[in-house]
């Protein structure tokens, strides 16, 4: 699906597409001219949505050709992960190679249940007394 930018408010945009071809919520959206990738917050009506650009707007013109690449943004997981620094879009800032992972999810999901969350009932002595008395912190 193919829209076009009407309205730039520094890292916020408003992007306008044909009808019935809005993009979801969360999806990615690329402008190829630029390489930035944005993210969909809000469908406002009108066939118009407002995203975040993660990347620098500057050099961003009204009409400019923005692509929804139908899914949402993806980060590697898995141990090639581990110690590594990445940012909102799964590249590594760290200088340390790339990352080679055969699993990605999306950065935004449901949040665990509840009953399968574990719980520790120790509580973290701080060596303040009044804290400890007043508001105990579990480990």
């Amino acid at each position: 699906m193919i829209g076009r930018i009407i309205q730039i408010l520094g890292s916020i945009l408003d992007i306008e597409f044909k009808k019935k071809n809005i993009p979801k919520i969360y999806n990615a959206l690329f402008i190829p001219d630029k390489n930035i990738f944005l993210e969909v917050q809000q469908q406002i009506g009108k066939n118009i949505v407002r995203v975040i650009a993660f990347g620098d707007t500057n050099g961003l013109k009204r009409n400019m050709i923005v692509l929804d690449t139908g899914k949402p943004i993806l980060t590697p997981v898995g141990d090639c992960t581990l110690g590594r620094i990445l940012n909102i879009l799964g590249n590594p800032i760290d200088n340390k190679g790339n990352i080679f992972s055969s699993k990605k999810v999306p950065i935004h999901k449901l949040p665990p249940k509840f009953s399968d969350q574990i719980f520790n009932n120790d509580i973290l002595e701080t060596g303040i007394k009044i804290i400890d008395l007043l508001c105990p912190f579990l480990k």
